[in-house]
């Protein structure tokens, strides 16, 4: 069985995962359209693709399957996830599954204005959005919401164009700096969508942040909910946590689960206030805090595999211990000057 990881980039941990799944039963592809990455360096196959947006990428996706013998292609980045479920029909005519959300699913995660509309359909806690400059200092005025907010990209991820303003002077500046910063970074593909509303304006939510994997098998039943309590964060991921437990928590998992009926992991962002958990983020695939599921037991990788070969799946498999703690630290990668 051979597996190609999509827009791999720095997420080197995963594709040291999927070898171990494969336990030599297969290759691991890591596929990105910089050579620069370092995933690159542990991957058994790589292949330098096209952007996203070219009109090649899929057509040379296609034939590195057809010539590579993949079974299965997982993304691991927000932009490529909506390219490949549009395109998921050709793969799986080829025999190739694409374990990716449906259109509908990504787009929820994808676009933050509709994650806060899911979110008031689920009745699911969430922070006051506002989606342009004057509905949001409408809401000041009227006291609905009040300083500190969070200004960041409606189609976003990490740390890109974020911003927190205190009064309404940072919040007029930063909103103009965030829309030309959304324009000159990769941010402007999916904003393209709605250029003149790619900017939201954001309740500033105070408590404690936790990550959660919500794991469904690839027919999108749910398996379970894997939480994490953040002590530190980096450029928009996880840098330390404890895996953790909250009833709460978990059923707001469940929750989405059962509306998204993603494949494999799904990440996402929640702050408990006041007992309440409030969900701010989704992300439809492994996200950048799955390592502290991992190393706390949980092997979604090896769960995927044994999906793929038509095997059961132990519920052990997905359990984290609670109270493993952990924290990333910083390699550096050499490539060569060949």
């Amino acid at each position: 069985m051979n597996i190609l990881l999509t827009s791999a980039g720095r997420r080197s941990y995963l594709v040291k995962y999927f070898k171990e799944a494969l336990d030599g039963e297969g290759l691991v592809h890591a596929a990105n359209s910089s050579a620069l990455s370092t995933a690159f360096l542990y991957a058994d196959k790589t292949v330098v693709t096209p952007l996203i947006y070219d009109d090649s990428y899929i057509p040379f996706l296609m034939e590195y399957c057809k010539e590579n013998n993949i079974h299965a292609i997982i993304s691991l980045f927000d932009i490529d996830l909506m390219i490949l479920a549009r395109n998921k029909a050709k793969f799986e005519a080829m025999g190739v599954k694409v374990i990716v959300a449906d259109e509908s699913s990504i787009d929820i995660c994808n676009d933050k204005l509709n994650t806060y509309q899911f979110c008031l359909r689920e009745s699911i806690p969430t922070a006051k959005t506002y989606i342009t400059l004057s509905d949001a200092l409408a809401a000041i005025n009227s006291r609905e919401v009040s300083y500190p907010l969070y200004i960041k990209p409606r189609w976003g991820m990490g740390s890109i164009a974020v911003y927190k303003a205190d009064n309404e002077e940072e919040l007029v500046v930063l909103y103009k700096k965030a829309q030309r910063e959304i324009a000159q970074s990769y941010l402007r593909y999916e904003s393209a969508i709605d250029t003149e509303k790619c900017v939201l304006i954001q309740q500033s939510l105070q408590g404690q942040e936790y990550g959660i994997d919500v794991i469904n098998d690839l027919n999108g039943n749910y398996q379970n909910t894997v939480i994490r309590q953040k002590f530190a964060m980096r450029s928009g991921e996880t840098d330390a946590a404890i895996i953790a437990e909250n009833p709460r928590i978990r059923a707001i998992g469940e929750k989405i689960s059962s509306a998204l009926r993603h494949p494999a992991n799904l990440d996402a962002d929640i702050f408990l206030v006041d007992d309440t958990p409030y969900l701010l983020e989704l992300n439809a695939r492994f996200g950048g805090g799955y390592p502290f599921s991992h190393v706390a037991g949980v092997n979604v990788p090896l769960a995927i595999v044994k999906w793929l070969r038509g095997e059961e799946v132990s519920p052990d498999l997905l359990c984290a211990k609670v109270g493993t703690c952990a924290q990333k630290e910083l390699v550096i990668s050499l490539f060569s000057n060949d």
